[in-house]
């Protein structure tokens, strides 16, 4: 495809990580054509751009994409997948059901004249009536607005941006964010240098013998009784610390604990709460991500926070627009790689109705 042709297709899926492959398994069963157009120079999505040591919370049987449980690691005894055996996992997983990805092919703005959507991409334009977005959001990394943030001299980096802990040596290190990824840094960074976990709040650390399986169960017992208005059920937090190898390994040297956040920086460190000035070399930022979907500005439904407006994945105000694997707002545990089936699956049973539906000239 060169940037001067025009192909015409049903279904566009933008991006191939873990949701755009849920995505594509159960869109092979609609009798309809479709392609996954992915950014990436090859399969693995944002597992790409993890950190070295970045493990999963979950054995290998309980972080599976539909219909092909992943495999458990055959030279690993810990019971969590590293991030090479995920990406192994999602390279396998896609060439498993032949899934017809398109890449490198960058999207870089969606547009709707009538009923079709014209996909505009670096190598051409995708002409379609639907189109499901599942970029995530690594490529749209948060850094909280810290008064004299813009002012410090020493190193900045985000988790999204963090490979090892090897530049640090001997260096005062802050790690500022509380969930799974401050924990695993913290504990990584560690290692090799003075470092200091910054939280919001105390974190909670699960028992050692509670991983992401038992985690999920109660977050889904939990979700399933609000929706039934029973109110909260059993205590389970997808943001609550899992105790990963590296995490206890960080305990038993007595670095696992935290402190309230700083109240400015400085060019030099931070001022602590108690007006005490400290000097810090880098700072790591673990403050989480806002949904990347520039592309689908053009469309003015795209509000200041990435989001669009969705009931269950499908836009509200695009009829042939869906979202998957963005987080809550676009199903229960949609970012997660057990958790995006049930979305998936969702998703490609609407868009079937809705390209068997009569064409709404209106639209």
């Amino acid at each position: 495809m060169n940037t001067k042709e025009i192909v015409e297709t049903d279904v566009v899926v933008i991006g191939a990580g873990q949701s755009g492959l849920a995505v594509g398994y159960f869109l092979r069963r609609i009798q309809h054509p479709f392609v996954l157009l992915d950014a990436q120079l090859r399969p693995g999505g944002a597992w790409l751009h993890g950190w070295d040591s970045l493990r999963l919370f979950s054995p290998a049987d309980a972080s599976s994409l539909p219909g092909w449980p992943m495999p458990r690691p055959a030279d690993d005894h810990t019971g969590f997948p590293d991030r090479q055996h995920v990406i192994d996992y999602l390279t396998r997983y896609e060439a498993r059901y032949a899934l017809p990805v398109r890449r490198p092919v960058t999207v870089q703005a969606v547009s709707r004249s009538g009923s079709v959507y014209s996909v505009q991409t670096d190598t051409g334009i995708w002409r379609t009536r639907a189109v499901i977005s599942t970029t995530g959001s690594w490529t749209h990394p948060v850094i909280p607005a810290y008064p004299g943030r813009t002012l410090f001299q020493g190193v900045q980096l985000h988790s999204a941006h963090y490979r090892s802990p090897e530049s640090m040596v001997g260096k005062r290190v802050l790690v500022v964010g509380g969930g799974n990824s401050g924990a695993q840094i913290l504990s990584d960074v560690s290692r090799v240098a003075d470092a200091t976990w910054v939280t919001l709040t105390e974190p909670v650390f699960l028992p050692d013998e509670v991983d992401g399986r038992v985690l999920f169960g109660q977050a889904t017992a939990q979700y399933r009784a609000l929706q039934d208005g029973n109110g909260p059920s059993p205590a389970g937090n997808l943001g609550h610390i899992v105790m990963v190898p590296s995490v206890q390994d960080a305990r038993s040297r007595g670095v696992l604990h935290a402190v309230r956040p700083f109240q400015r920086l400085t060019p030099t460190g931070v001022v602590w709460p108690d007006g005490r000035s400290e000097s810090i070399d880098v700072i790591i930022w673990c403050t989480g991500f806002q949904p990347a979907t520039e592309h689908l500005r053009p469309l003015d439904i795209v509000d200041a926070a990435g989001r669009v407006a969705t009931s269950g994945t499908r836009a509200v105000d695009e009829p042939g627009l869906w979202l998957v694997g963005y987080g809550s707002w676009t199903g229960f545990a949609s970012a997660t790689l057990i958790g995006v089936g049930r979305s998936a699956r969702q998703t490609a049973d609407e868009v079937r109705a809705y390209l068997a539906a009569p064409v709404n000239s209106s639209q």
